[in-house]
């Protein structure tokens, strides 16, 4: 799974087309790696077992995808070439396991 955080808002509507177009372009170049290509998260809340607040992390996880790869060594080269890294954002790569 490839977690998205941080990064910064795109400051005009046309900044933010050329990034959704420089993104797609890298979601098409993956071709079958890609599982899921993206979700992006738009709110969440922080829930513990007392309290429920709104996350207003600014580094909050912004949203993820489902790349496959052989190793986590080829997932991490996988994501070193996203455009979301432009972004000044963050991604965390972490492998996930299946459940029986």
């Amino acid at each position: 799974m490839v977690a998205y955080y941080g990064g910064t808002q795109p400051s005009s509507q046309e900044e933010g087309l050329a990034q959704m177009e420089k993104w797609k372009m890298w979601v098409e170049s993956l071709g079958e790696k890609v599982v899921n290509p993206g979700t992006p998260l738009t709110d969440s809340r922080i829930v513990t077992s007392k309290t429920v607040k709104d996350d207003d992390d600014p580094n909050a996880m912004k949203g993820f995808a489902v790349v496959e790869a052989k190793s986590m060594e080829a997932a991490v080269e996988i994501v070193q070439s996203d455009p979301f890294l432009e972004n000044g954002g963050t991604i965390r790569v972490s492998q996930m396991m299946e459940m029986p």
